[in-house]
């Protein structure tokens, strides 16, 4: 694939500019999820998935995948363009984050030429939602342990077990999962397998969990006698743990492959800059007081340092030494702060703080109160800020487990 021209660049960052200016929705007449894990609702979930076809269908997404999956064969450049034009326009989150950016990937860099004609584009068009069944209610973040089974019955599996904190999966309808298929390996992780599993399969029973929030954005997940067909066994039965700890490099961002667009929205920096600057503090401006000041600044320099961090990862001579190192921080350096600004954001409010979302004295409809609260989801989901720093500590420092 050619290197694209300055102006063929130039040229597609205008037509797609224009296209979302168009095509952007500010205000559908009710609140947009700021992440993949706040759909809750039918009319949340009609909206976002129509938003994805229509951005799919324009060619903005999966723009750098094959034409033979669904996306034009473009170099990635054009890509890179037309998320940033997205995000410049404010547009809605993409909704099939599971699959865009967790499963998509991994069937197009492993999967079989059958499994990447059956799955990817509907991936793409969000025709196929996905989810992911890795965690269970026992075992929290011990995922080699898992205890979902599956066992081999003719040309089927049989799937009886449960997964818990299913985004969307009331939705999907096509889960990622680890199941045991050997419970006699020699070590808990050879005796799991993964599976392309169909949730329609007879068995398979999801349940609403209400978050904190009061959203509905997870599910439990169970399989009673759940049968599904022998050929959704991805690789080699037993090859269940290799294969989930390259989806998991996916989800971190230590893998690339996503066809594009973002599945989360976070209020900028500025915002709060801004909200500081109307917020009173003892009858005066918020930023007047020399200790919210202190943090305000601490904040935006985090921000900064976020943001080269990130350009500084793609600059092969500055990470060559440790090249997984940013790709394996940065999930859990943003999500961290993240959390950080939402707190001081609804600190800043004072007693306007206890207003929430649907409240009519709440500051801005309450969307600093919701992010703070849904923040914490994102500091657990794809491994616990606690599991990230054993992960830096020992695959990136190379420090010994104990």
């Amino acid at each position: 694939m050619s290197t694209p021209t300055q102006q063929e660049l130039d040229e597609f960052r205008a037509d797609a500019r224009a296209w979302f200016e168009e095509n952007t929705v500010a205000d559908p007449g009710f609140m947009l999820p700021l992440t993949f894990m706040e759909v809750g609702t039918q009319q949340q979930f009609d909206f976002l998935r129509d938003w994805q076809n229509k951005v799919w269908s324009a060619g903005y997404l999966g723009a750098a995948w094959p034409e033979a999956y669904g996306g034009r064969g473009m170099h990635q450049a054009f890509q890179d363009i037309a998320t940033k034009e997205m995000g410049r326009a404010n547009g809605p989150i993409m909704l099939n984050a599971i699959g865009l950016n967790w499963a998509g990937p991994l069937i197009l860099d492993t999967g079989t030429e059958e499994e990447r004609l059956r799955y990817l584009k509907n991936i793409l068009s969000a025709e196929d939602i996905w989810c992911q069944g890795f965690s269970e209610p026992e075992h929290g973040s011990d995922l080699g342990n898992a205890q979902t089974k599956a066992v081999r019955d003719g040309d089927e599996w049989v799937i009886n077990g449960s997964k818990i904190w299913t985004t969307q999966g009331n939705f999907a309808k096509y889960m990622i999962l680890l199941a045991r298929t050997n419970p006699d390996a020699p070590t808990k992780y050879k005796g799991l397998s993964f599976f392309l599993a169909p949730m329609g399969a007879e068995g398979v029973e999801t349940v609403p969990i209400r978050k904190l929030t009061g959203e509905y954005g997870f599910t439990q997940t169970f399989f009673n006698n759940a049968r599904i067909p022998a050929d959704c066994l991805m690789g080699e039965e037993g090859e269940g743990w290799k294969v989930a700890m390259r989806t998991l490099e996916y989800e971190r961002g230590a893998r690339g492959g996503q066809p594009g667009g973002y599945v989360m929205t976070y209020p900028d920096i500025a915002d709060v800059v801004a909200l500081a600057k109307t917020a009173k503090y003892n009858g005066k401006p918020a930023l007047d007081d020399p200790m919210i000041r202190d943090e305000m600044v601490s904040l935006l320099m985090e921000a900064r340092a976020l943001r080269l961090s990130s350009q500084r990862g793609r600059i092969q001579p500055l990470v060559q030494d440790r090249p997984f190192s940013i790709p394996l921080s940065s999930k859990l350096a943003s999500t961290e702060f993240m959390k950080r600004m939402a707190d001081f954001a609804t600190r800043l409010q004072g007693m306007r703080a206890a207003y929430y979302v649907g409240d009519d004295d709440a500051l801005e409809q309450g969307i600093w109160q919701r992010g703070y609260l849904n923040s914490f989801s994102a500091t657990i989901g794809g491994g616990t800020s606690e599991i990230q720093h054993n992960i830096i500590g020992e695959h990136v420092l190379g420090l010994p487990k104990s």
